[in-house]
C-alpha cells in the first residue's frame, strides 16, 4: 500500500485467551489519555526510531498493561492504512499482531485500563467506528490488508478497501 513520508508508523496487538468454558476472550482496553481517549482500543502505539514493528508491539503491550510478550511469539495478522483526508499529519501505516502466549495480569496504566471481552460481545459501539469490519478478521485467525479512509470527521468510515 502506498505509503508516504508522514505516515505514522504504528502497532496493534490483540492478546487472546481461553476461558474455562472453552470460550475466548480478547484483550483490549478503556484509552484515558491522547488520541481515541474515551474509546475501547486495543493495546499499540507507535513504532518508536530504531525499533520493528514487533519490538514496538512487545512495548507498548508492556506499558499500556504490565504484561509481557515475546517477539517470537507475536503472529502477524494483517495491516492497515489509515487514512484521515482532512487531517493527513493523523494518517498511520498499521502493522496488526495477535498472541495466544504471554505473562502477566492485565493492569491499569496511565493510558490503558485493560479488560477481558468475550470474542462473541466484542463492544463495537464503543470503539472506532472502522474496528467492526476489520477486527472480525483478527478474531477469526485471518491475516489480511485493508485500507481504512475515515469521513471528513474524522472519525466515522469512509470507506474500507481490502486487497
Amino acid at each position: 500500500m502506498l505509503r508516504h513520508p508522514q505516515v505514522s508508523p504504528v502497532v496493534l496487538c490483540f492478546l487472546f485467551r481461553e476461558t474455562p468454558d472453552g470460550g475466548q476472550e480478547v484483550l483490549l482496553g478503556l484509552k484515558k489519555t491522547g488520541f481515541g481517549v474515551g474509546r475501547i482500543v486495543t493495546l499499540g502505539g507507535h513504532v518508536e526510531p530504531g525499533e520493528t514493528a514487533a519490538q514496538a508491539a512487545v512495548r507498548e503491550v508492556f506499558e499500556e498493561s504490565g504484561v509481557s510478550v515475546a517477539e517470537e511469539d507475536l503472529e502477524p495478522a494483517g495491516s492497515i492504512e489509515f487514512m484521515f483526508p482532512a487531517r493527513p499529519d493523523w494518517d498511520m501505516s498499521t502493522v496488526v499482531y495477535r498472541t495466544w502466549n504471554w505473562s502477566g495480569e492485565p493492569a491499569p496504566s496511565t493510558e490503558i485500563t485493560p479488560a477481558w471481552y468475550s470474542v462473541d460481545a466484542v463492544p463495537y459501539a464503543q470503539m472506532w467506528e472502522d474496528s467492526a469490519y476489520w477486527l472480525p478478521k483478527v478474531i477469526a485467525g485471518d491475516y489480511f490488508a485493508a485500507a481504512v479512509t475515515l469521513a471528513p470527521d474524522n472519525e466515522c468510515v469512509g470507506s474500507v478497501v481490502f486487497s
